[in-house]
């Protein structure tokens, strides 16, 4: 069977796991998570319990959660693509150190941002919520812009794409939501965003998420329902439904 990706709406992290997979052109299936309704549902707690977007069950039923741990299954399966790379050589080295970057830091940078968000705060609390926040954002930001300015091409390990460049794209968005600076005041960054939005997979991305009729695809076969999901997954058992 193909593999499941479960995604989160609005706005979630997996849409890099989503484009990785357009890239990969491989066959593959999604099924659609509203956060934070169906994300702390029983069903969902059975694939995940930490009740967080992305999961995915393998192509042989197994469950990963967390997109770094995904995107590297994703690009395993791929090796040809040049998304990921063998491990042991040196770009196998360079690609988990930006992952891991993008992934606690970058990411981690919006952390208070997104409590603010979620959560019913006000005045003084609200206020130093997101003065942190934002300096934290912000000073993400200007690391991202020096790594890429000592790059070696237009992507975030140089001259060609790979999972990092997927990762970053679902992620750098939320500074836009957030209203946390002007796209220009890092020209780097928002070159690649701008290549980044250009490309078709980033594209059927964001129809995916919009619930829009998505450009087509050679790898994409349609939704899959929670439950479905979880009865491709190997070893979970499905909550007792009410009745």
């Amino acid at each position: 069977m193909s593999p499941i990706l479960l995604y989160g709406i609005p706005a979630g992290c997996s849409f890099g796991s989503i484009v990785a997979l357009e890239w990969t052109g491989r066959p593959y299936r999604l099924s659609r998570i509203t956060m934070p309704g169906a994300v702390t549902s029983d069903a969902f707690l059975a694939l995940n319990p930490v009740a967080e977007t992305p999961a995915f069950v393998t192509a042989n039923g197994d469950v990963l959660t967390e997109s770094i741990a995904i995107l590297s299954h994703i690009g395993a399966q791929a090796l040809d693509r040049g998304l990921a790379f063998r491990q042991g050589s040196a770009d196998f080295d360079r690609l988990n150190r930006m992952l891991a970057w993008l992934n606690t830091t970058f990411f981690n940078a919006f952390g208070a941002l997104w409590y603010v968000y979620e959560h019913d705060t006000e005045g003084a609390e609200k206020a130093a919520l997101q003065a942190y926040g934002r300096g934290k954002v912000l000073k993400a930001h200007r690391q991202l812009e020096a790594l890429l300015e000592r790059g070696e091409g237009p992507w975030l390990l140089g001259a060609r794409r790979t999972l990092a460049d997927a990762y970053v794209t679902g992620i750098a968005r939320w500074a836009d939501y957030h209203g946390v600076f002007e796209r220009d005041a890092f020209p780097r960054v928002a070159a690649l965003r701008a290549r980044l939005a250009d490309d078709a997979g980033v594209q059927f991305a964001h129809a995916i998420e919009e619930n829009l009729p998505p450009p087509a695809s050679s790898a994409f076969e349609g939704h899959v329902s929670l439950d479905d999901a979880l009865a491709s997954a190997r070893g979970i058992v499905a909550p007792a439904r009410a009745v």
